[in-house]
């Protein structure tokens, strides 16, 4: 049986230091609360993907009266 390999990840948001296993349910993240921060970070548009946009949001907001 091959031998499992364990990599020591820094956790994106608070930056500790883990162990990138099956057991961790956040990872890459250490906790429940970095995994929120970090997707809060991304609702509020303070991550975002270069590129250009594929749609403009005023667009799927209009009504036909």
């Amino acid at each position: 049986m091959p031998e499992e390999t364990t990599h020591i990840v820094a956790c994106p948001t608070c930056k500790k230091v883990l162990r990138w296993t099956v057991e961790n349910e956040f990872r890459p993240f250490c906790s429940e609360r970095c995994q929120l921060i970090d997707f809060g970070a991304w609702v509020d548009e303070k991550h975002t993907i270069p590129g250009e946009q594929s749609f403009d949001d005023r667009d799927s907001s209009s009504s036909d009266d």
